[in-house]
């Protein structure tokens, strides 16, 4: 080839492919033809109207380049937004979507138009990591963009791809409904503090899928999510074991997945996949454990059982599953019995329950946490030992503690803390030890925090794969004295749940455990990524408000303390109204780091002057 008939230039690259095509063809060829040909315009459309070029559209895959970085990102948006209504009413198992990967590189052209080079490369393999219907792009293309288009980026950190001999740097494009709620400004965009090493660990590792609901009624859907739920936290218990925690599993929830491709992204070496189908007083689970690096299956296994006996089947899926994946570890260790429920009907009321206590955590949603409450009540009274039902009552008070929006915080507190105990005392609940450690450390006559860090500790001898149980613990030992300590926990904690949509949570911990260090820029570069990941959530606003005050930018402080009145008018008002008196003195680190964000959120609120907040910093 002639050097006279290339050309050289940067452009956008846009790659894209559709998901699952072979098996859509299978299924229905001439429908999937249809589908493949009505995208095909879309992506034309799009395209050019972003002053963009169509290099190939071979098979089920388009390439197109683009004069600029942000011609590429407008059209993909425009493309996924004009392709989603298409797709939307179609089965999910039978749903046409699309990846696509955007570069920013160096492209050769031929006079015929055709392009070359590792930009195309690259820009294939970014697309090849996105999730269906999703929009990824390399950091070249986010650093000519960000300000100039109208969406968010999410880290995705540095990935090792195919033929490529750098590792990329990775982003996912969110549109701005995905960035920020209405009447609530989204913050910029904050790089990650640590980089999360995704290498395969030194001991047999295994993500749990969500098992699919076949029983023709999304009403079930919480009854599949339960049963697998169970399976990753008997699997959690073995130290010998690495489990992904149950939110970056089920971040795969309704898509078709390359189980392979599950496996590079969160970092293990097996996958457990499977279905349930539930009728009359009958149930159907098959459960299979796939190879993610060979790609062969290890074991499969179909269960019929009594409904009653849902129970048992979660147990025999259990055993076998880690029997065939590490014999060593049966001889090494014995399965705990896991307490059966008393009654299935405890046990749905008790899973819608625990739903809605974390949907009232999440979104500072009072009526989801008094109906959490309320059900988890009802499903006591059914059977008064369902350690879920425990451990969601427990959590739920605790709630109505931490943000003081109990009738009565003494009686609430000591409910939240007898459910905790008694779940403690029938199941050995790492969770009800956890909230238990949660409660000790809002105790409204004081907080308790040695009690809190032992039973921090506990539910993570219990459970150490637990995200949520680390996460808790280092926020409680880095409160109590110990921060680098509290916050390698927390780290942990997200590289178990690389996926986490609860990661907000862990994100707010770290801010937390940052203040009470005093690295006040470092705390609100991990707040800022919980308002990130959700607009909504009120307690990353709150200590967004006390980090502030510790680097002296009152301004910024009481606009923080303005959003978390438009979010939970109740918190805000509760947290400014206790009050801490005098300087710190010679106490526990957990006191002091307790004054000190109380004494910032007054300072923030207007209630005490500035000065007050120097003796804390």
């Amino acid at each position: 080839m002639a050097d006279a008939e290339l050309t050289q230039r940067l452009v956008g690259i846009l790659v894209a492919d559709a998901v699952s095509y072979s098996r859509l063809m299978a299924l229905d060829e001439r429908a999937t033809v249809a589908a493949l040909d009505a995208a095909r315009v879309i992506y034309k459309a799009c395209i050019e109207t972003h002053r963009g070029r169509v290099v190939d559209m071979a098979g089920d895959s388009v390439l197109a380049v683009f004069p600029s970085a942000a011609g590429a990102v407008n059209a993909a948006l425009a493309v996924q937004s004009a392709l989603a209504p298409c797709t939307n009413g179609s089965p999910e198992d039978r749903r046409l979507s699309f990846r696509i990967g955007i570069h920013l590189g160096d492209v050769y052209e031929k006079n015929d138009g055709t392009v070359y080079g590792d930009g195309v490369n690259i820009a294939s393999r970014i697309q090849a990591l996105a999730e269906p219907g999703g929009v990824w792009v390399s950091d070249s293309v986010r650093s000519a963009v960000k300000g100039k288009v109208d969406a968010g980026f999410g880290d995705r950190g540095e990935r090792v791809v195919k033929n490529i001999a750098d590792p990329v740097r990775v982003w996912r494009l969110d549109s701005p409904a995905a960035v920020a709620d209405e009447g609530v400004p989204p913050s910029p965009a904050v790089s990650p503090a640590v980089e999360i090493d995704l290498s395969l660990p030194d001991k047999p590792s295994i993500a749990v899928l969500p098992f699919t609901n076949m029983s023709g009624g999304v009403e079930q859907d919480y009854f599949c999510d339960g049963v697998t739920e169970d399976i990753i936290t008997e699997l959690s218990r073995f130290e010998s074991l690495f489990v992904i925690a149950r939110n970056s599993s089920f971040s795969y929830k309704g898509k078709s997945v390359d189980v392979r491709q599950v496996g590079r992204e969160l970092g293990v070496r097996y996958v457990l996949e499977g279905s349930i189908r539930r009728s009359a007083n009958r149930i159907r689970a098959t459960a299979q454990l796939v190879d993610t690096l060979a790609g062969n299956h290890v074991w499969a296994e179909r269960y019929d059982r009594e409904l009653e006996d849902v129970f048992a089947v979660q147990e025999e899926v259990t055993a076998c599953i880690v029997g065939a994946m590490a014999p060593q570890i049966v001889a090494a260790e014995t399965l705990r019995a896991r307490r059966r429920p008393g009654s299935l009907k405890a046990y749905d009321l008790a899973l819608r329950a625990s739903a809605l206590a974390w949907d009232g955590f999440q979104k500072s949603d009072l009526a989801a946490r008094n109906e959490a409450l309320a059900l988890g009540r009802q499903a006591l009274a059914t059977d008064p030992e369902s350690a879920l039902a425990l451990a969601v009552v427990a959590f739920a008070q605790w709630q109505h503690v931490a943000f003081r929006t109990a009738n009565d915080i003494a009686s609430a507190w000591q409910e939240g803390m007898d459910a905790a105990a008694q779940g403690i005392a029938l199941a050995q609940s790492n969770i009800c030890h956890t909230v238990k450690a949660s409660l000790l450390a809002s105790c409204p006559t004081g907080s308790r925090w040695e009690e809190a860090r032992i039973e921090a500790e506990l539910a993570w001898r219990l459970n150490p794969q637990d995200s949520r149980v680390l996460s808790n613990a280092g926020f409680i030992i880095a409160c109590s004295g110990e921060p680098e300590e509290g916050i390698r926990l927390m780290e942990r904690a997200l590289r178990i749940n690389p996926r986490d949509p609860w990661a907000f949570n862990h994100y707010e911990n770290l801010a937390q455990a940052h203040l009470a260090a005093r690295r006040y820029q470092e705390g609100l570069r991990w707040a800022r990524r919980a308002t990130n990941a959700v607009p909504g959530y009120a307690p990353a606003h709150l200590v967004s408000a006390a980090l502030y005050v510790g680097l002296g930018d009152i301004d910024k402080a009481r606009h923080e303390l303005e959003v978390v009145h438009r979010l939970a008018p109740e918190t805000r008002q509760a947290r400014v109204t206790s009050k801490s008196r005098g300087a710190p003195v010679a106490t526990d680190p957990g006191s002091v780091a307790r004054h000190r964000y109380q004494t910032f959120l007054r300072v923030a609120a207007g209630v005490e002057d500035p000065s007050a907040a120097e003796a804390w910093r």
